[in-house]
């Protein structure tokens, strides 16, 4: 294959382009088209976390960083349908910053974005988790799923705060990268070999994602809540389990850690290498 083929993937220089265009043009969506798609990438990254979940449950006897693996590997399907499928994701957006950094976006739109994102994948996430409860999904593997589903989110709301920001600031350089990545791609299949690496790095290291995490937690207190008999057979401390709990002491810090880890440190970095003005030869 000759250099400069249509097939050929696109090489980093290329790359911060596009990213750069795309994010000019997600702060230019309607609110209705944006608030959908967000939506769909929360039940997206959702389907993901019920995946890993399945892969988890019940594997208790097999070596815990092979099990680790292939949760992280089955949940990047989360991802494969945000960027396959076509959503919208707050962590993957914060790559907008690309085209904030140049001055093609202005910081209300930005914003405006992330806030309008970040409802929406609160909405679809919280959704999945609910239909999962109310289908009796924890009842599976003899009640497995449901027992690996509370050790989860109790174990996410025993993180310190600072913890739970560094947690959350390696898991959005991870997926960013893997959306990076996919922006090299030139067809469906160089999108999910990009993809499933990165994602299955943070998921096996135990990091923490803002948008996984609108499932996860969610599915245990409504577990707790719609099936207390259930929650009261395991032997999981759930006392923490509090909506306000999981607000404060995971979801807040976890955000911010994703906002520093994608925007920052891998599309402020990329905009810096790439993208920012030079100057010219002699001045």
């Amino acid at each position: 294959m000759t250099a400069g083929s249509p097939l050929d993937a696109l090489l980093p220089p290329e790359m911060a382009q596009r990213a750069e265009e795309i994010g000019a043009a997600k702060v230019t969506m309607d609110r209705g088209r944006l608030l959908a798609l967000a939506v769909l990438a929360g039940a997206f990254i959702a389907f993901g976390g019920i995946f890993s979940t399945v892969a988890l449950a019940g594997a208790s006897g097999a070596p815990w960083g092979a099990t680790r693996v292939l949760a992280g590997v089955v949940f990047s399907v989360g991802l494969i349908l945000v960027i396959v499928g076509g959503a919208e994701l707050f962590t993957g957006n914060n790559l907008i910053v690309m085209a904030w950094a140049g001055g093609r976006v202005s910081t209300w739109a930005l914003l405006r974005n992330w806030t309008l994102v970040y409802v929406g994948n609160f909405a679809g996430a919280v959704g999945i988790a609910l239909l999962a409860c109310g289908g009796r999904l924890h009842e599976a593997g003899g009640g497995a799923v449901g027992a690996t589903a509370l050790g989860i989110a109790a174990a996410k709301l025993q993180l310190g705060f600072v913890q739970a920001v560094l947690l959350g600031i390696l898991c959005n350089v991870l997926v960013c990268l893997a959306v990076w990545l996919a922006y090299s791609a030139r067809s469906t299949t160089d999108r999910v070999l990009a993809i499933v690496p990165p994602i299955a790095a943070f998921v096996a290291a135990g990091f923490e994602h803002s948008v996984a995490n609108m499932y996860f937690v969610p599915f245990a207190l409504l577990v707790t809540f719609l099936d207390p008999g259930f929650t009261a057979a395991r032997v999981i401390d759930i006392h923490t389990l509090t909506w306000g709990d999981f607000i404060v002491r995971n979801l807040l810090p976890v955000t911010l850690g994703n906002v520093i880890g994608g925007a920052l440190l891998v599309g402020g970095v990329y905009w810096f290498v790439y993208l920012r003005p030079r100057p010219r030869p002699g001045e």
